[in-house]
């Protein structure tokens, strides 16, 4: 039986620590899918699951759990950072700027509350204080960067996830409730605000848009496509013209005439100006026609393809084809000729049959070559992370220089790399099934191991010591900063209520309460609000324990 107590108790036994992280992850993950009042803890259950398996004396080596637990962190928040970077630098455009300063807002008022409790209590802890503001605000990623920097400060005190612990379930409760709250609060009309969503366009610009018009501007009569986009000064794709009954692709050599019959793909805001400049709208059934034509999305699977320009591929003189619009995770795009191309897009093709299948050999079009995962680009981007996390930073007034760390490093480079890595040629692509499961399989790693290290003393914290007035103190760091900003978006921004509950959602970076959101909204204004901070909110997050421990302890 020697085998099977190493196995259960040894914690310099491998078999050991992998059984361990096994049985805290499996049966987490279970736990997790459990509703209460409709809201699930989602993986976080398996911290949860790893302090109990602690608390019992399950347990492996520290330096082992300390490497899983900043392995799983820096896979987690890279995979985050890869996902996101190519939306991350437009989302402080236009609207999303405002609602990128409400989370700031909401960040702010959050450390404001937490040392305010701080100062007020007299006899916490300050690293147990920056875990319960991590467990308020439900970022585990910011907890891991915190820990970085007691690392760095040697402290031996007691665990900072047991703060966090103690204030994450009342934190998931109090981000709800809070969007709750300002719904009955604003008193809220879920109808008018969806009438309200549905009139606001102005962020669908760039979507392309499909016009089948007949000419009737005089002034155009006889002259080329070229000429005409000069005198515009628009750009627009013209796919098929119909001239005497004839259909073919026109070129930029292509003279359009009165009655001629266009299909014209635009952006949204152009749309009116195409068509006042060159005729009317009308319906036109372009199956009907004397050439065999076909419209076609091909994949861009070619890594050589990563990076290129729309225009420089010249699939118009070369290929006598029309590229009409690009579709990239899921939107469709305006096929600009400056318009970036990325291994992944789906790019629609008009033209005639043989040269589709041409332009399919050039960009690729095997599916086959996507389920590969793109490893060289994920490992160089974690080495440069690492790098630059390790990096120290000086700011004036702080003893200590401030490192982004394991977390905060990887994160900043792996949005790089998603915005610009085309221009390195490294392929940034991976299927969303392949980033999720990189992303979870780092996220329970690292909250096993962090389960697991504080389990010995959470009981202990919870019922003899200040467990109860952590979750208190908690509740109020999540509650008082969302009702406050919520007012401020409501009455002064009047920013539509699904998108503030994304907003409120993303400023927490909580999946539950997104999930709760898209519940209860039914449209996807809520996933645009959290994806449009979330990013901003997180580097902010990881950044303000570290700068909160360095500059005060």
């Amino acid at each position: 039986m020697d085998w099977l107590e190493s196995l259960l108790w040894d914690p310099a036994s491998v078999a050991h620590i992998v059984c361990l992280y096994a049985f805290v992850i499996s049966v987490g993950v279970l736990l997790g899918k459990i509703k209460i009042f409709g809201i699930s803890l989602g993986v976080t259950f398996v911290l949860f699951t790893g302090i109990l398996m602690g608390h019992f004396g399950f347990t492996g080596e520290t330096h082992i759990l300390h490497f899983i637990r900043e392995f799983g962190l820096i896979l987690f928040v890279f995979c985050i950072g890869l996902q996101v970077g190519p939306s991350f630098f437009s989302s402080f455009k236009k609207g999303g700027m405002t609602l990128n300063m409400l989370a700031v807002g909401i960040v702010v008022l959050n450390i404001a509350v937490a040392l305010g409790i701080y100062f007020i209590d007299g006899g916490i802890d300050l690293p147990m204080m920056v875990g319960i503001l991590y467990g308020a605000v439900t970022n585990t990623p910011g907890l891991g960067a915190a820990q970085e920097a007691l690392n760095q400060l040697n402290y031996t005190g007691d665990p900072i996830a047991l703060g966090y612990a103690c204030a994450y379930p009342l934190g998931v409760v109090g981000i709800i409730g809070s969007i709750i709250a300002i719904r009955y609060i604003c008193r809220v009309n879920l109808k008018k605000e969806e009438d309200e969503l549905s009139t606001q366009t102005s962020d669908m610009k760039h979507m392309p848009h499909m016009l089948h018009l007949e000419v009737r501007n005089e002034s155009i009569d006889g002259k080329k496509l070229l000429q005409i986009k000069e005198f515009m000064g628009r750009p627009f794709v013209c796919s098929r013209i119909r001239h005497d009954g004839h259909v073919s692709i026109p070129n930029q050599d292509t003279e359009f005439h009165i009655g001629d019959q266009v299909f014209i793909v635009c952006s949204e805001e152009d749309a009116e100006a195409v068509i006042a400049f060159i005729g009317k709208e009308i319906q036109v059934d372009w199956e009907k026609q004397d050439m065999p034509m076909v419209s076609r999305r091909i994949l861009v699977t070619k890594s050589e393809i990563n990076g290129k320009k729309l225009g420089s591929l010249h699939f118009r003189s070369m290929y006598g084809v029309n590229v009409t619009r690009i579709n990239r995770s899921g939107m469709d795009l305006f096929a600009d000729p400056n318009l970036i191309l990325q291994v992944g897009d789906r790019v629609m093709v008009v033209g005639q049959q043989d040269a589709v299948e041409r332009v399919a050999g050039v960009l690729g079009n095997q599916l086959k070559r996507l389920d590969t995962p793109n490893i060289v680009t994920i490992f160089v981007g974690i080495f440069l992370g690492i790098l630059l996390g390790s990096l120290p930073i000086a700011f004036p007034g702080i003893p200590t220089p401030v490192k982004l760390g394991l977390a905060g490093g990887p994160l900043v480079v792996a949005i790089l790399i998603g915005r610009f890595g085309h221009k390195l040629k490294l392929v940034t692509y991976t299927t969303m099934s392949a980033n999720l499961m990189l992303r979870e399989i780092g996220i329970v790693l690292f909250l096993a191991s962090v389960g697991i290290e504080a389990g010995e003393h959470f009981v202990q914290t919870v019922v003899e010591g200040s467990g109860l007035s952590y979750v208190g103190y908690g509740f109020l760091i999540t509650v008082i900063p969302l009702l406050i900003i919520g007012m401020i978006a409501r009455f002064y921004c009047k920013v539509n209520y699904f998108t503030l509950m994304g907003l409120i959602a993303g400023s927490n970076t909580d999946p539950p309460a997104l999930a709760y959101a898209n519940q209860a909204s039914g449209n996807d204004a809520p996933a645009v609000g959290y994806s449009t901070v979330y990013l901003l909110t997180m580097f902010l997050r990881i950044l303000a324990g570290q700068m909160i421990l360095l500059t005060m302890m």
